[in-house]
């Protein structure tokens, strides 16, 4: 008996790995695929985009539609112009953000409390919320259709979110450093500086592509204050591949290709200490 329940356990135990591993494929499949199927549109002759049977894999890859996009002078300016605005205001909000986090973080002082939910609640407002508002002041301080535009609304979404990461990972730090800092003579920028900015490697890794992903990709902002084609953004410069009566998809895939790789390279670059400032204070010692 004893031996007849011990194989039904491990039945029990194989089957229920079989079917997790099922389980994940599925998943791996279902997240891989709208990437395998950019790349195979990239590299598809516009014969073959939509032919029927499906080509799921060219006999013949091309890189034509890549050199195409990379010869379009519209295209090179737009990954031009949101390099520039997110190299921006990422700084920007790393910044200001960082001094402000270690502010609220690690003093306390009156009305530190309702600034925190301030802060908090400001980065729970969708952008089409303050739009008005928004494009309001954008006009009167004379930022339509530049690139100004851009990075002064982005900072009122990434600012907030900065400082919040920030000033939870500020106070969980042992105000021993600080202490000690202070008994050798150091200032309270210098304690900063010196001591407690580097060990929120992981957490500025966090800010750095959470706030990058989010900035390449928008598509709204960019499309609503900026309509020249020479300050157009990524997301919106790749729609000049559509035209009125055809859309040259390969096109449009080699760019959306393209614009992917930033990203992934970024995420290679900070993937240690982004996966550390996403799970810090899951865990206490």
């Amino acid at each position: 008996m004893k031996l007849g329940s011990a194989q039904r356990k491990d039945t029990r135990r194989r089957l229920s790995r079989v079917l997790f591993y099922v389980v994940l494929a599925v998943i791996a499949i279902y997240l891989v695929f709208p990437f395998y199927w950019a790349i195979r549109s990239a590299i598809v002759p516009d014969a073959v985009q939509f032919a029927t049977p499906v080509v799921y894999w060219p006999d013949s890859p091309t890189l034509e539609n890549f050199r195409k996009v990379l010869a379009t002078g519209q295209f090179r300016r737009a990954l031009l112009n949101s390099s520039i605005v997110a190299g921006t205001v990422t700084l920007l909000s790393l910044a200001v953000g960082a001094m402000g986090a270690y502010a609220l973080g690690r003093f306390r002082f009156r009305g530190s409390t309702p600034v925190r939910y301030i802060i908090l609640s400001m980065t729970m407002f969708p952008s089409i919320s303050v739009l008005g508002g928004l494009y309001t002041l954008i006009t009167q301080f004379d930022l339509y259709n530049k690139l100004g535009a851009l990075v002064y609304s982005y900072l009122i979404f990434t600012l907030p979110f900065t400082v919040w990461v920030l000033m939870t990972f500020f106070r969980q730090l042992p105000r021993d450093l600080e202490e000690a800092a202070y008994v050798d003579g150091a200032s309270p920028f210098q304690t900063f500086w010196r001591i407690m900015l580097p060990l929120t490697r992981p957490a500025l890794a966090a800010v750095v592509i959470l706030n990058g992903v989010w900035m390449w990709n928008d598509f709204f902002l960019g499309f609503i204050l900026i309509t020249k084609p020479e300050d157009m953004t990524l997301p919106v410069g790749i729609m000049a591949f559509r035209g009125t009566y055809s859309t040259e998809w390969g096109l449009i895939f080699a760019s959306v290709t393209i614009s992917v790789l930033p990203i992934v390279g970024a995420y290679l670059l900070l993937s240690r200490q982004f996966i550390a400032g996403l799970t810090a204070g899951s865990v206490k010692g």
